[in-house]
């Protein structure tokens, strides 16, 4: 059963742009995205941010959705991973995984289900491309797809 998702942040949680003003980075994030989140996290399962980049919106995003694991400027995803499944006494069995770019790769190659967003880079080998975008529902399809695998999607839809 899988009991926690590695997100990666540009491409996946986001669209993959960056908007830089003069108050700093923005990002956009889908709110539907962020109701699976919060739907996942309410049944007990676990969620980790796990990216290459840096930003401070990110942090903001992780608290606003109370997502524990947050993990910046990232270039070994797997062994991070790893560490996280460590103390949660969980193994790669346990997880799942989304990314969109090479990067990506190698930690997809070892979770027990893989994701990428249907616009992420052709040549990313996971187990299910979405239908949505990247920033734009991808998290969210993902997250139901795995509640229906797991046989706990009608309890998501009753804790609400």
């Amino acid at each position: 059963m899988i009991e926690i998702v590695f997100l990666d942040v540009d491409g996946c949680l986001t669209d993959g742009k960056i908007i830089y003003s003069p108050h700093g980075e923005i990002k956009e994030f889908d709110v539907k995205d962020g109701f699976g989140i919060e739907g996942w996290l309410k049944l007990g399962k676990k969620v980790a941010i796990i990216t290459k980049r840096n930003s401070p919106r990110v942090e903001e995003r992780a608290r606003d959705l109370k997502i524990s694991y947050v993990f910046q400027g990232v270039k070994d995803k797997l062994k991070t991973a790893e560490e996280i499944l460590k103390k949660e006494n969980l193994s790669l069995e346990n997880a799942a995984a989304i990314g969109d770019d090479y990067n990506d790769q190698v930690l997809l190659s070892k979770v027990k289900r893989s994701f990428k967003p249907n616009d992420a880079t052709n040549g990313l080998l996971v187990q299910t491309t979405l239908t949505h975008n990247g920033g734009n529902g991808a998290i969210r399809e993902m997250i139901e797809i795995l509640m229906k695998e797991n046989g706990i999607f009608e309890d998501w839809v009753k804790v609400w």
